[in-house]
């Protein structure tokens, strides 16, 4: 925003602060503001209209600007916050690791739910594995909603890592989550896990190389691409498969987010790995964006 000397209030600030990014095309140009608002008051975006009169202080109106700026050049809102909301919890997020996003919550229920129907579900305690967990947002949900589930996470990235072990410790959760720095695509992947579970969980990085320029600004210039690229799509859904049959235990269900037109190859791939009962969901969009599987020995 521009220098202007008047003496602001919330809800005038949050009018001009809010024509000022549509005028620049910044997308939920409103929520945008109020958001950073929020942040630099330290409240709930609720309360900025709770307190509609509440004068902004200088030294608060210079960090409301500088915020501003930053999202003007492209940087995510939840970059610039440090924070953002996943399936109802708040989780730490940097340039270190994806964005969670509301088809990845999808991707939870829907792994929950086939775990609750499949042989393997019930009472006792369940081993899941999450592998390229990045901030930890499905380890930690999981660890949330199955409070006798015993999790391991893993990631490529040690700069990932780091922030899904503050997330499991921001949330109690992590003394039941085992985390690793592992590649997927190692020949000795399903060697080094040390056991067999009864699901395995995965977004792994989906988008062709190819579709890289057409992607966001804000995805390409700051989200990490080791987490979101593959040379064709389908690299990382062909070692998941072949490591999920030596990891997965009878009958144990194999969740994946997908690629909006990957649903009808990955589907392939599973089924060529000795996977069963495939089924695929839409999200809120009404693409093909989860997959689940049993494997059957």
């Amino acid at each position: 925003m521009q220098q202007d000397d008047r003496q602001w209030k919330t809800v005038g600030l949050l009018e001009a602060a809010t024509g000022y990014f549509k005028s620049k095309q910044i997308g939920e140009a409103r929520l945008t503001a109020e958001v950073l608002l929020a942040h630099v008051f330290g409240k709930a975006r609720i309360d900025l209209y709770l307190e509609h009169d509440r004068p902004v202080y200088p030294d608060e109106l210079e960090r409301f600007r500088a915020l501003c700026r930053e999202r003007l050049q492209g940087r995510p809102v939840q970059y610039i916050t440090g924070e953002q909301f996943f399936y109802g919890k708040v989780f730490s997020v940097d340039e270190r690791v994806l964005i969670p996003r509301p088809e990845t919550e999808l991707v939870i229920e829907f792994s929950m739910e086939r775990l609750s129907k499949s042989a393997i579900g019930g009472e006792r305690a369940l081993d899941v594995l999450d592998i390229g967990t990045g901030s930890g947002c499905i380890a930690v949900v999981l660890a949330l909603s199955m409070p006798g589930a015993r999790l391991a996470a893993v990631d490529v990235s040690p700069e990932a890592l780091e922030l899904a072990v503050a997330n499991a410790q921001r949330h109690g959760v992590c003394d039941r989550i085992r985390f690793e720095q592992a590649d997927v695509l190692a020949p000795g992947f399903a060697g080094s896990m040390g056991g067999r579970f009864d699901m395995i969980v995965s977004n792994p990085p989906y988008i062709p190389e190819s579709e890289w320029e057409c992607l966001q600004r804000e995805v390409r210039e700051y989200e990490p691409a080791i987490a979101l690229l593959s040379p064709r799509g389908f690299e990382f859904y062909e070692a998941i498969s072949a490591s999920a049959r030596r990891l997965l235990k009878n009958g144990g269900v194999l969740s994946l987010e997908l690629h909006a037109d990957g649903a009808g190859r990955v589907s392939d791939i599973l089924h060529e790995a000795g996977f069963r009962d495939i089924e695929v969901r839409k999200d809120y969009s009404g693409h093909d964006r989860m997959l689940s599987a049993v494997l059957f020995r």
